[in-house]
């Protein structure tokens, strides 16, 4: 037997070292690989021949290989093998451990890692009830020397992995195991911390002896395996085990912040340790860290590690250890409270911040560290706020000072002084946002307040970055000037000049990126101001309108943007007339130039006919210099300052809050059959004059993706219609690339600036639609002929319409009419819209899905060299992008049809602490789902009516289960679909629609249900309608037939229990577990699990109840139990 063995290990080697080999053919790699698969799979000496390569003679690539085999023995035939064999093989592993690896040093980390796996996977499958003593065995080993010890740490550490982390185990096995872990963690935690101490204390010991640097390496190493172990039980094991003995264990970690060589991992320990949740009197040991001595270990490890940190980075580099260890004690000081005192930053592709060189450690890119850094000033403003909370005085002192120094810094020639001012304003915002919410009237410190407002309004710079956070400041500070109105002029005069701001330098160049957000953040303050103190503002309301008309006299002088901000900072103090002739009469003379211009036979020539449209914008000409100026622009800034203007008296034009101020007004027109009343806009009579235009304009922008009307545009501007790459990112999830801020802008050439200009307009004549009625109320909705003319212009010519340009119609325009629609108008308006519109929505959807799902087969099936990346990109794109159009189909119809109903929140919430541990039930205990109680609209009944229009929507919600949208799916599933089924279960639905409506679950399920989320709401889903529909519809038993590996006798029983509906309450959740367990056939696997081959672990007898005694029990006395197999008092073999 040994010689064939023998052969066949000699094969085994020849392989390996063939797949190793560099110089290796594929063909002959290839090769090698199948023989090795073929030998695990079938040959009987897998055990034999794994031992034989496992011993400390072969090379560590063979040994490795020969420690995979017998993994690979127990993972998958662990079940099929006799007792004693399990028993063999389970000495010879502990044989292994003991004496079957080189020295500590010596041995190769990937061999320690190989040999802990294999008893990892045994005491997965046989301890505690078949291997009682294995802890013993464990603890017994260390006595043997340093290797076997870091060996049993190993062991230690991937069994709590396994069983707690990644829970790679069935529920049953999984619970024994932590049960008993839990058991024996004093006795286990005692080990660990003897182990510790015991090879911490040799190493200092030997370190410093001349000739000891290997032994004492030797205990260096135990002592990491050591700390890396207990990282893995102090993340999950009771408060009770770290804080035992005045927290000696946290002690111990800090003790270790002083060995250069352990620090790391006893600081990674202390981290996990002072992260944990619980209740408060189980952390309030934790407070033993903020005692002097404590902190005088954090403080001297930081000052150490940051020395050598310094010294190493003058001679041109930086340690990674020693900075990571650094960042660890930061963490460490956040987890404890304290507040970190200074953050030095820097962009990980400059050179002009000592913090740059340690940014290209941790990002990979500018964007990654922009995003971690916003996400870190987020948490620091938090901390800023519940400060000022908490102190409020002493925070608006810090940041008043903070401000006055500032002022008072000269600017330098770098960026240095931008971000202190940066920095600076986010601090002074975060306080002063919470001051004034906090305070009462009474005692805010106004003097001190407008003191700090007179020097902001004071101060000069022509920086356009600097002048940005003034306009924070000032905006921040803006309550302050409601207790003293005379200063209100002088913030307006120094807000004012920075909306036309101009570098000298830049006369005739394109304005910097910073000059443009810098005009644009004034006119956000203007309308911010406007908005939130109009009632303030109205004083001053001739001066402002004066002084916007001086500005709209020089065409050159703003943008068509800021002019229309500055109207809509105007028409929000027009609101505090709280007279309607004189509101209206304001509208009519400011929109005058607008409807003049918007009326105009040219305009209207150009609006209704998509040739002369494009003619007009210049999109059918070439431009040979695509960087040359654009004499077309102007055509281009009429029509989008007609819709920009339109936009913004629909958005800000209103009638007064206060009934009684708005029937004095004469607002008010008439009440409604409940005494509500109805109220008419002075903008509503202007507006319905420029609607015609509008319409035409939508159905032309629609009629622009005729093939006959695409064809008409000039090879400049081909790609005019393609998605804005802003739009393209954030479908695909990608952060926006960092600009210059003194760079020049976006959209430099003309290609560009038209791509901007059809993507805003098209956005921008639904933003219109969508507010005409929550503004114009009845005067929008009683329009004659409203529906046909909204069909007749936002819904021609959809077949065409590309899914990113359906998506405003769909989200800025027919969700807001469903919602701010008056119940008197669905039968005349909402019901002629939706069905036709959901009606073609369902069409698509089901086409564009069945493109997804054939290019997917097709992919599967194309080699890669056939998709160049572009291409597999644009793939990508269009398919996220028709995620997101689906799931605002999907939101449409919820608020067309779903009232929703959250549960009352607990009367007991002040007994729950929020800062307690929250323990979440494990899935396998049910499938309960705490969703809100879901009704059925006015609108949805209005619909429930109109059968075509009901089985569309119920179509539409059955088909996107199993559409490749996992959120859409859970959504779906959880709130539309049983919402709009329930309602006609009453009917006589035909047998093949039940079959089909029950068939959809379960392909939703083997799309979407080895995600947990879908799986519970589907599942919920599935019950619900075979509970409603099995008695009266075989068909559903029929169905469940063919799930397969479906347990056919439990079917039937519960089967017979759903007829006969004899299941009580109390039994709900034993028939969802029993109904989930009947459908698991149904729920596919992910890609990546599909070719994986299944581990079988069995369930060993229960440790939480005892057997019920069987009769011939005292008679049975002939089997021995496999408690006996492992214990240690067997020969090894």
């Amino acid at each position: 037997m040994a010689e064939p063995i023998r052969a066949l290990c000699d094969e085994l080697i020849k392989a390996v070292n063939v797949m190793m080999e560099a110089e290796s053919s594929q063909t002959y790699r290839l090769e090698a690989l199948k023989f090795i698969e073929g030998f695990k799979e079938k040959s009987p000496f897998c055990v034999e021949c794994g031992l034989q390569l496992a011993e400390k003679s072969q090379t560590a690539v063979v040994r490795h290989f020969g420690l995979q085999i017998l993994e690979h023995v127990v993972k998958f035939k662990w079940n099929d093998m006799a007792p004693q064999e399990k028993l063999q093989l389970k000495n010879c592993t502990m044989g292994l451990l003991s004496d079957g690896t080189h020295p500590i040093l010596q041995e190769e980390c990937h061999v320690k890692d190989a040999l802990s796996r294999i008893v990892v996977e045994m005491i997965k499958r046989e301890w505690p009830q078949h291997w009682p003593d294995m802890l013993k065995e464990m603890e017994a080993l260390t006595a043997m020397g340093d290797a076997q010890t870091e060996l049993v740490m190993l062991v230690l550490l991937r069994l709590a992995e396994d069983v707690i982390t990644f829970q790679t185990l069935p529920t049953q096995r999984r619970r024994d195991i932590q049960h008993t872990l839990t058991q024996n963690m004093d006795s286990i935690f005692t080990f660990l911390l003897g182990i510790l101490q015991l090879h911490v204390n040799e190493y200092k010991k030997l370190k410093c002896i001349a000739g000891q640097e290997l032994k004492a390496k030797a205990h260096w190493r135990v002592g990491v395996a050591t700390l890396n172990t207990l990282a893995g039980y102090i993340d999950w094991v009771a408060l009770v085990h770290i804080t035992n003995d005045n927290c000696h264990l946290l002690e111990i970690f800090c003790l270790l912040l002083s060995e250069p060589e352990l620090q790391l991992e006893a600081a990674e320990c202390l981290l996990i340790a002072i992260s944990r949740k619980g209740k408060l009197e189980e952390r309030k040991p934790f407070m033993v860290l903020f005692d002097e001595v404590a902190m005088n270990y954090i403080l001297s490890a930081a000052q150490s590690a940051g020395g050598a940190a310094l010294c190493n980075q003058s001679s041109g580099g930086i340690v990674e250890r020693r900075y990571t260890f650094l960042k660890r004690l930061c963490q460490v000081l956040c987890a404890l409270g304290s507040q970190i005192c200074s953050l030095v930053t820097g962009f990980p592709s400059k050179n002009d911040c000592p913090g740059c060189e340690f940014s290209r450690v941790d990002f990979d890119n500018d964007e990654d560290f922009n995003c971690s850094f916003n996400s870190f000033r987020a948490q620091q403003g938090e901390a800023v706020r519940l400060a000022c909370k908490i102190v409020p005085f002493e925070a608006f002192q810090i940041a008043r000072e903070w401000v006055q120094s500032q002022i008072c810094t000269p600017i330098d020639t770098g960026n240095t002084t931008s971000v202190q001012w940066d920095a600076m304003t986010f601090f002074t915002e975060s306080v002063l946002g919470q001051l004034f919410k906090i305070l009462e009237k009474e005692k805010i410190p106004i003097d001190e307040g407008m003191e700090l407002l007179q020097m902001v309004v004071n101060y000069e710079t022509r920086d356009p970055l600097i002048l940005s956070c003034v306009l924070t400041i000032i905006s921040t500070l803006f309550p302050f000037v409601t207790h003293q109105p005379h200063f209100l002029p002088q913030v307006l005069f120094k807000i004012f000049p920075s909306i036309t701001f101009e570098l000298v330098e830049e006369c005739k160049a394109p304005r910097t990126r910073a000059v443009k957000n810098l005009r644009r953040h004034a006119c956000s303050s203007i309308i911010r101001i406007c908005r939130d103190y109009s009632d303030f503002m109205l004083p001053c309301f001739d001066m402002m309108y004066e002084h916007v008309k001086r500005l709209f006299s020089n065409e050159l002088l703003l943008t068509q943007m800021e002019k229309c901000a500055l109207m809509e900072a105007l028409i929000l103090i027009s609101n505090q007339f709280k007279d309607y002739n004189k509101q209206k009469a304001f509208l009519k003379e400011l929109m005058a130039p607008i409807t003049a211009k918007w009326l105009s036979e040219e305009m209207k020539s150009v609006l209704w006919d998509p040739a002369t449209f494009l003619a007009y914008v210049g999109a059918d000409q070439v431009i040979s210099d695509t960087d040359a100026e654009d004499q077309m622009g102007i055509n281009r800034s009429r029509i989008s300052f007609c819709v920009n203007t339109i936009l913004g008296v629909v958005k800000r034009a209103r009638w007064p809050a206060d009934p009684e101020e708005a029937k004095a007004g004469g607002f008010v027109v008439s009440t409604t059959s409940d005494r509500a009343p109805v109220y008419r806009n002075p903008c509503a009579e202007p507006l319905q004059a420029l609607l015609p235009n509008l319409f035409a304009l939508i159905r032309t922008q629609n009629s622009l993706f005729l093939p006959e009307n695409i064809n008409r545009l000039s090879k400049t501007f081909t790609r005019v219609y393609d998605i804005m790459d802003v739009e393209r990112n954030f479908a695909l999830g990608i952060p926006q690339p960092l600009l210059d801020a003194y760079d020049s802008s976006a959209y430099r050439n003309i290609a560009e600036r038209m791509q901007g200009f059809f993507s805003s307009l098209y956005d921008n004549c639904y933003h219109v639609l969508g507010n005409a009625g929550p503004c114009m109320q009845q005067d929008f909705y009683a329009i004659e002929g409203l529906a046909e003319k909204i069909v007749g212009s936002a819904f021609t010519h959809l077949d065409s319409v590309p899914d990113h340009r359906l998506r405003p119609l769909v989200r800025l325009f027919m969700k807001q009419l469903v919602m701010s629609c008056p119940h008197d108008y669905y039968d005349s308006l909402l019901n002629p819209l939706l069905g036709p519109l959901f009606t073609y929505l369902l069409q698509r959807l089901n086409f564009r899905w069945q493109i997804i799902n054939q290019r997917t087969s097709l992919c599967a099936q194309e080699e890669d060299e056939a998709y160049e990346e572009n291409h597999v990109t644009q793939e990508v794109v269009e398919e996220q992008l028709l995620r997101l159009v689906t799931r605002e189909v999907m939101d449409l119809l919820s608020v067309t049809c779903i009232t929703r109903k959250c549960p009352e929140l607990s009367a007991n919430k002040e007994e729950v602490d929020g800062d307690e541990e929250m323990v979440s039930m494990d899935s396998s205990q049910g499938i309960q789902m705490n969703t809100p109680s879901d009704e059925l609209s006015e609108l949805g009944k209005c619909l429930l009516q109109s059968e075509d229009i009901y089985m569309t929507l119920l179509t539409i919600c059955f088909n996107s289960l199993s559409w490749k949208d996992t959120i859409n799916c859970q959504r779906c599933a959880s709130v539309l679909c049983w919402t709009l089924l329930k309602q006609v279960l009453g009917c006589n639905l035909l047998p093949d629609a039940v079959t089909w409506l029950y068939t959809s679950v379960l392909k939703g399920l083997q799309m979407h249900g080895q995600h947990e989320g879908c799986n519970a709401a589907l599942t919920q889903l599935a019950l619900l309608i075979y509970e409603s529909l099995r008695p009266r519809y075989s068909e559903l038993r029929f169905i469940m037939n063919q799930i397969p590996d479906i347990h056919f006798e439990a079917l039937e029983q519960f089967d017979q229990k759903t007829i006969q509906s004899t299941v009580s309450k109390a039994g709900e959740k034993k028939k969802k577990e029993q109904f989930k367990r009947l459908i698991a056939g149904t729920v596919g696997k992910p890609l990546g699990q599909q070719f994986k081959k299944e581990v079988h672990i069995r369930n060993l007898p229960s440790l939480f109840k005892k057997p019920k005694p069987t009769r011939d029990m005292l008679e049975n006395t002939d089997t021995a139990g496999l408690i006996t197999l492992f214990s240690s008092d067997h020969d090894n073999c």
